[in-house]
């Protein structure tokens, strides 16, 4: 953080409600002239010196052995590690919180892909994914369309001061419109004519089809391939949804040209003065277009997987640690085991569990309860996470905070000589208390090195966006993010055991069960004092 910049408003609203244009991007070293308290008399010391390299090896080894095939949502691989992990918790004996007096939550997918899909103009035939797009998910299945007139609408828009639509009949008709804005310097519309926004109009006054001139059809494609190329998972089960949002492909410039043909004088002179005079006119003009979108989807079920501990005089409130088990399977016959991703955070959440249950077996806490959530889903979206904050097991009112784990195993590029750091995302986005706790915990118990540089709000990751607490901190719960960084090995085949630094993880485990411990046993409970 730019201290200068910002001494003069925090000092102004220092006794109201913080404001941040920039949350804390800087890094904090630790003071090692300060000797760390491993007193065994502290109870969480000797709870977190229960969390082991060997331990979480044993976890980890399993987790990322071949055996788990990858751990892909929706295959038996995941299925097998759901079962592991809740296993794990039937013998700490945490109680059951999940369906059928298990440990899971069961979460409904779908995958959609295109079983056929094509376009003809004017008898010749054209590609998917190099002269139009077609999403599935955003997409039904429909009839084989056929037709010999097409309209033209500008830019899609039907607003008071810009109306593509004025005295355009487009009911059962296919429809032609560009992407974006007519004329922003006019100030005609707004930026709510979105896509999706324009794609609803045209539903709701009945066109069958809508074909969308893509800006940049080959950055669209690169942007979303792996929805394009492959099968899409979405939550729930497998049925056609009524979406709110007309059918439609997006064409390249050089399709609109072959589509128009000889109407294409009139087309670019109605574009023009549309932009120009904000009166715009729709073409109808005569074309032979032919289409066929066919859907095919399946559903499958996935699992979330819950270890609960409970709490004592404050157990209502719920503190929540999760980490994705999941990951992204098999190609072919190489195995994508996932021992950093997320193997290590899974691991990490079962070992803090056992310290947890241990702690309470001694008679120490938690005073709020704890609850370790394993989620599926995150590699297709962060979906498990998505589906636990939409149906969530405790109100999540009496959530209190999330802390989650996700790639803590391995050493980045800007660390190579000091393993001893973490990356911390989230911790002051919502509260400004949660971050002075890991602070002081990691001042107090680990003295490791902790990172914010991904935690700018001008991260060009994005990682905030990217994990499981995303699915809390949009619902306005306090959120911290531990993450290692990406290496040479992410989302590779060679993301193997063997390359797991388990001394790193133990430190960087114990962390942030310290961490979890104040924040389930402290008197009050954390708030959110910083405006999202």
């Amino acid at each position: 953080m730019n201290v200068i910049k910002h001494v003069l408003p925090f000092f102004l609203l220092a006794i109201s409600l913080p404001l941040y244009s920039q949350f804390i991007s800087s890094i904090t070293y630790p003071d090692t002239t300060k000797q760390i308290d491993n007193n065994p008399n502290d109870p969480s010391v000797k709870a977190a010196n229960t969390i082991t390299a060997e331990e979480l090896k044993a976890h980890l080894t399993i987790l990322a052995s071949d055996e788990y095939e990858g751990r892909e949502t929706g295959f038996p691989g995941n299925a097998r590690a759901a079962d592991f992990i809740s296993n794990y918790y039937d013998n700490l004996g945490t109680k059951k919180v999940g369906e059928d007096n298990g440990h899971k939550q069961s979460v409904a997918f779908t995958w959609s892909s295109w079983k056929e899909t094509n376009v003809i103009i004017n008898r010749k035939k054209y590609r998917h994914l190099w002269d139009y797009l077609a999403f599935p998910t955003k997409n039904t299945s429909m009839p084989p369309l056929m037709t010999d007139e097409i309209v033209f609408i500008g830019y899609g828009i039907a607003d008071k001061n810009y109306n593509d639509y004025k005295k355009a009949k487009v009911k059962n008709k296919v429809v032609l419109m560009y992407e974006g804005l007519p004329n922003q310097n006019k100030n005609w519309v707004d930026n709510s004519w979105t896509t999706e926004r324009k794609l609803q109009v045209a539903k709701e006054k009945g066109a069958k089809m809508v074909l969308i001139i893509a800006n940049d059809i080959k950055a669209m494609l690169a942007e979303n391939r792996k929805i394009l190329l492959g099968p899409t998972m979405t939550l729930g089960k497998v049925v056609e949804k009524n979406m709110a949002t007309a059918n439609h492909i997006y064409i390249s410039p050089n399709t609109a040209q072959d589509l128009w043909g000889e109407a294409e004088d009139k087309i670019i002179k109605a574009r023009d003065k549309g932009r120009t005079s904000g009166k715009p006119k729709a073409v109808k003009f005569k074309t032979f277009f032919s289409m066929v979108n066919n859907k095919k989807i399946n559903s499958i079920e996935g699992h979330n997987v819950l270890g609960f501990i409970e709490g004592s005089d404050k157990k209502e409130e719920i503190v929540v640690v999760s980490a994705h088990y999941d990951h992204i399977g098999k190609k072919g016959d190489d195995v994508y085991n996932g021992a950093d991703d997320n193997a290590s955070g899974t691991s990490a959440v079962m070992e803090m569990a056992q310290a947890f249950v241990q702690a309470k077996k001694e008679g120490n806490g938690p005073r709020r309860s704890v609850l370790c959530l394993h989620v599926t889903g995150e590699e297709k979206g962060l979906l498990g996470s998505a589906f636990y904050a939409s149906n969530p097991v405790f109100p999540l009112e009496n959530t209190v905070v999330n802390v989650n784990v996700d790639m803590i195993g391995r050493v980045d590029k800007n660390y190579t000589d000091n393993p001893d750091y973490i990356y911390v995302i989230g911790s002051d986005r919502l509260s400004t208390t949660l971050h002075r706790i890991n602070e002081d915990m990691n001042s107090k118990y680990a003295q490791i090195t902790l990172d914010y540089t991904y935690n700018s709000e001008s991260d060009p990751n994005r990682y905030y966006y990217r994990s499981d607490h995303y699915n809390f901190a949009v619902k306005g719960i306090p959120a911290i993010f531990y993450f290692s960084g990406v290496h040479e090995d992410y989302h590779m085949s060679t993301d193997t055991a063997d390359k797991i630094q388990f001394d790193k993880m133990e430190k960087i485990a114990r962390l942030i069960f310290h961490t979890t411990w104040e924040l389930a046993n402290r008197e009050e409970r954390i708030t959110v004092n910083v405006k999202p």
